[in-house]
């Protein structure tokens, strides 16, 4: 693959959604969120529901060296990772999710979108920029903090407000830059996540 067409063609976005509790507000922010991404030009949007996905907390792989999602995550450019905030963290299944995949991560960059009760997910956040680094893969500043969105769901689901779609075109102009810099560096390098 040239330079050219590494840095031209669309990025391959996996969107990981970390909640998987029944009664979750994920789907209705998921919503928002793939509807704001569908309108951005150059961006593939794979997500990838937890809920949906069955991975042991304990021993080895399942089937293996892959799992259901390895691929997925292998293909993906970079991730953005909707996370709730629980007890001033992350969900454990989000935890399990990033431990049993290690190289799938490596050279791509990953931003998010929080939510939660006062912080919009910001405790959650910061507690992810600490993992991701020791799996090589980078963190990006900005971010989307959603405070208390389930006080604002209408008929339609979640609408995010003009602040937040502001803040999630500043972590996508963000994120689209270090994805297209980070595939052409693996490229280059010939580094691949396997």
């Amino acid at each position: 693959m040239s330079t050219e067409t590494t840095t031209q063609s669309p990025i391959r976005l996996a969107v990981i959604i970390g909640s998987v509790r029944h009664e979750r507000f994920a789907d209705a922010i998921t919503g928002w969120l793939l509807t704001e991404l569908a309108t951005i030009d150059g961006v593939e949007v794979d997500p990838i529901d937890l809920a949906d996905i069955d991975l042991p907390l304990q021993g080895t792989r399942p089937g293996g060296t892959e799992t259901v999602i390895s691929d997925r995550l292998r293909d993906a450019d970079a991730f953005l990772v909707v996370t709730p905030e629980y007890n001033h963290s992350f969900p454990a299944a989000l935890k399990n999710a990033i431990d049993w995949h290690f190289t799938e991560w490596a050279y791509k960059p990953v931003a998010f979108v929080g939510y939660g009760a006062g912080s919009g997910g910001i405790r959650a956040i910061e507690q992810l920029r600490l993992i991701f680094p020791e799996l090589r893969a980078t963190t990006i500043r900005d971010a989307v903090l959603l405070n208390a969105p389930w006080t604002r769901l209408g008929p339609n689901g979640y609408e995010g407000t003009e602040g937040e779609r502001g803040a999630l075109a500043a972590t996508m102009t963000e994120l689209d830059w270090w994805a297209r810099t980070l595939r052409a560096g693996r490229v280059a390098a010939q580094v691949s996540a396997s």
